[in-house]
């Protein structure tokens, strides 16, 4: 049985029709869960739901008293169902904020559809720099910023299969986001100097041959890779 990623889980939830609130009949809005669980403790089951942040619902109204006269304390409750489910069920929040933290609100969701498209496009365009073996604008996208870092990530892996020795320096030189991107161009620029025996001086950390005895850009010696 095949199990989904939270990020597959996220793009089929997007595209489900969002569930009305039986109390208020406004659209429930898609909601991220927090780490901590609340009840029985054994978890949420899911890492989003839907949830009512209508703040004229009328359940999340008289939670405030209801809660306030068993509870003792300023509290009220949201109405929540799992995506897809139809039991819905009820989660303390503490104040008017409570648990907004997580709303994926429909201007997160759009710029995570912009997102995807970016990635789609990205994949297409690398997939015919590969076939071209145009490192040099596949290293483009490597380094571009503004790409998403898993694109990025197989841009580097293309990088170091198909770059000229050239393409370490600019690896090496630029600065990534995420520790999974850096283990990326680690391991491209490794490839690199395997594919074309070079390596980096340890003084000056300009590229040389690996067999070189003396740097040609500082004229130090250097032992034998």
């Amino acid at each position: 049985m095949a199990f989904e990623t939270k990020e597959e889980l996220l793009e089929k939830y997007m595209k489900m029709d969002k569930p009305k609130c039986p109390h208020c009949d406004v659209d429930m809005t898609l909601w991220e869960v927090p780490l901590f669980s609340f009840g029985d403790g054994l978890g949420w089951g899911t890492p989003y739901m839907f949830v009512c942040f209508n703040d004229d619902c009328p359940s999340y109204q008289k939670g405030w008293e209801h809660l306030g006269e068993t509870m003792e304390a300023p509290a009220s409750y949201r109405c929540y169902v799992e995506p897809g489910g139809k039991n819905f069920e009820y989660m303390p929040v503490f104040s008017p904020i409570g648990a907004t933290g997580g709303k994926l609100d429909d201007e997160f969701l759009i710029r995570e559809e912009a997102k995807k498209e970016l990635m789609k496009q990205t994949f297409s365009i690398l997939t015919d720099y590969y076939i071209s073996k145009d490192w040099d604008e596949i290293l483009k996208i490597c380094l571009d910023s503004k790409i998403p870092p898993k694109a990025r990530l197989k841009a580097a892996q293309m990088v170091g299969e198909l770059g000229d020795a050239d393409a370490a320096e600019h690896l090496i030189n630029h600065k990534f986001p995420t520790p999974v991107l850096q283990d990326g161009v680690k391991k491209a620029i490794e490839q690199l100097h395997e594919r074309h025996y070079t390596r980096e001086c340890p003084f000056c950390a300009e590229i040389i041959k690996k067999r070189a005895k003396i740097c040609k850009y500082c004229n130090k010696e250097v032992s034998r890779a």
